[in-house]
């Protein structure tokens, strides 16, 4: 029985969940991780870049919208063909008007 534990036992394997806990398998760092590091390092550097420096200006990129006409354009699509943004303003009066119908003046 106990030599049956030993040789199953994978190598000496942590016990429980591999990664986690206390007895846990911490996975060697290679150089291939720290290459990946890198490279995501200057990706992240770069869309900084980017941001930081943006190909139009404010000014420039509120009056190009304009002379393309495309505020026109995304205003009659969001609007659509109510014309409106926003519903009506309905009082809790209006609401319950329904429930006033048996109600007579003397």
């Amino acid at each position: 029985m106990k030599l049956t534990l030993i040789l199953l036992r994978r190598n000496r394997m942590p016990n429980g969940h591999i990664f986690r806990g206390k007895e846990r398998l911490v996975k060697q760092v290679e150089s291939k991780h720290l290459r990946r590091l890198k490279e995501d390092f200057a990706v992240e550097e770069q869309n900084m870049f980017y941001l930081r420096f943006p190909y139009l200006t404010e000014a420039e990129s509120s009056g190009h919208a304009k002379a393309l006409g495309k505020c026109e354009a995304r205003r009659e699509e969001v609007l659509g063909k109510h014309g409106k943004i926003f519903k009506e303003d309905v009082t809790l009066y209006e609401r319950l008007q329904h429930l006033r119908v048996g109600e007579k003046w003397e």
